[in-house]
């Protein structure tokens, strides 16, 4: 008796899943297939600056495409059908195809930057506020007149090192610019040659008799 009843209800349920697929199916022959195409453009551009790479599908069919490098594109989609298009940085559109939609369809989505404020976070190299506490009182600190080494003051010391020191990044900018001012002011001036200048001559001869001097 029981296995009867079990065979009756396996029986009523293969039925019942045979009816609803048919009913399914019947469903989906009422619907059209539609030629869908359509342009996915940026928000607040002049000219609807395009989006390539935009993801356009339909969920519950498992099918879909992607725009093209001018954000074009085209795929057959059954009226009711529900169109998702989305895309990274852009919040996600979506189309729902009308049931009176004609055989060729073309649409134009507006895609809205999707921007995502964070959180501010602040880099420490200690791991907490207490422990960043506790190594600045133990800082052992010089004292006033201990801060400055007397040595590193000597005149001479300083003189040489501002002799010897190469230009940093803002003093070789400063340098290129000059150079590049100075070849601007003179692209139209006759180029003299100091070599045949006899005035740098005399100054040269003057020079070396000072230096014999000394």
């Amino acid at each position: 008796m029981k296995l009867h009843l079990k065979n009756t209800i396996t029986i009523a349920l293969l039925l019942l899943s045979v009816f609803c697929t048919a009913q399914l199916a019947q469903a989906q022959q009422k619907k059209r297939i539609i030629q869908l195409s359509g342009v996915v453009i940026e928000e607040d551009t002049v000219n609807g600056k395009p989006v390539p790479g935009v993801h356009v599908y339909v969920p519950k069919a498992g099918r879909g495409t992607t725009t093209n490098n001018v954000g074009f594109f085209s795929m057959p989609v059954l009226t009711g059908d529900e169109i998702v298009i989305s895309s990274v940085g852009y919040q996600h559109q979506t189309f729902v195809v009308p049931d009176d939609s004609p055989e060729y369809q073309t649409i134009i989505i507006t895609m809205l930057q999707d921007t995502t404020l964070l959180p501010e976070v602040v880099v420490m190299p200690f791991p907490t506020e207490e422990v960043f506490k506790e190594a600045v009182l133990a800082l052992n600190l010089p004292m006033e007149d201990e801060r400055v080494d007397k040595k590193n003051m000597n005149q001479e010391l300083l003189a040489l090192m501002v002799k010897t020191t190469p230009m940093d990044g803002y003093q070789n900018q400063r340098y290129y610019l000059n150079q590049w001012a100075g070849s601007t002011n003179s692209k139209f001036q006759p180029v003299t040659n100091p070599f045949l200048n006899p005035f740098n001559w005399v100054k040269f001869f003057n020079s070396l008799k000072k230096n014999k001097k000394k």
